[in-house]
């Protein structure tokens, strides 16, 4: 999901480069929402994994 954040995020700033500004508004708008997803994900699994008691895997 962070991979698609990031995606959408390039693709904002290569349009805002070339000018494409409801089309870069757009794409940052959806990264914004795809990272703050992705973000809340993280913190639920953090605290599940804290609960349990078990490790990370790294």
């Amino acid at each position: 999901m962070l991979g698609w954040a990031l995606t959408f995020l390039v693709i904002a700033l290569i349009a805002g480069v070339l000018g494409f500004g409801g089309v870069a508004g757009a794409a940052a708008g959806i990264a914004k929402i795809i990272f703050f997803i992705f973000i809340v994900l993280l913190v639920i699994s953090l605290l599940a994994g804290a609960l349990r008691g078990r490790k990370p895997k790294m």
